[in-house]
């Protein structure tokens, strides 16, 4: 599997692109900002890109995902995101917007969705966003803003819940393999057995 972490835009988001080594068929994982960028990165490469998969639907994660003309994957509680300033938090950084894009796939916990070789499965991580997920494929796991390294997501925006993202990680992710990787959506890799340990914000979940 090809996989190449670009780190775009002011608040350093992670977009992930993934492939079939073969195919070279791929998937982009939140895109946030910096399409030129992330377009070279895919034409370097000669990746041929099927489909988004947005991790949440905040504007750091979302916001060059009409500039592929791709369909969009996100979880069906945060799929209003796309188009509304207020949900998806654009409305903060002073310029706010909606997005148009071909088609949007809307996910549920449980679902897996294949490209080529891929496989990821979708895993519902509610309280960062109602409708936050993570993407399990193998002994990795894509934890967009639900789990960092050394911190978990923020909760004092709306619709989000401490209480709600701790019994998430707890639930889908702590009970992972300790060896799964944990791409996150901000900040460096990390293992579900290192958060499990040293994650001061994990010592009660």
């Amino acid at each position: 599997m090809f996989l190449k972490k670009i780190i775009v835009g002011d608040l350093e988001e992670n977009c992930y692109l993934i492939a079939d080594e073969d195919t070279k068929n791929a998937i982009i994982i939140d895109p946030g900002e910096d399409y030129a960028r992330i377009r070279k990165i895919i034409e370097q490469n000669k990746l041929n890109p099927r489909f988004i998969i947005n991790t949440h639907g905040h504007a750091d994660h979302i916001g060059a995902d009409d500039k592929f003309g791709l369909p969009v994957y996100i979880h069906k509680l945060d799929a209003q995101c796309l188009n509304d300033p207020a949900m998806n938090l654009s409305y903060m950084t002073g310029t706010p917007f909606s997005l148009t894009v071909p088609s949007v796939k809307t996910l549920e916990n449980g679902e897996f969705i294949k490209l080529d070789s891929l496989t990821l499965e979708v895993l519902h991580t509610p309280g960062h966003t109602p409708g936050g997920i993570c993407l399990k494929m193998d002994k990795l796991v894509f934890t967009g803003d639900t789990l960092f390294f050394g911190g978990i997501g923020r909760t004092d925006f709306p619709g989000a819940s401490e209480q709600q993202l701790l019994a998430s990680i707890r639930d889908r992710l702590l009970s992972l393999d300790e060896q799964t990787v944990i791409y996150p959506g901000h900040g460096p890799s990390s293992t579900i057995g290192n958060e499990k340990k040293r994650n001061p914000f994990l010592a009660n979940a």
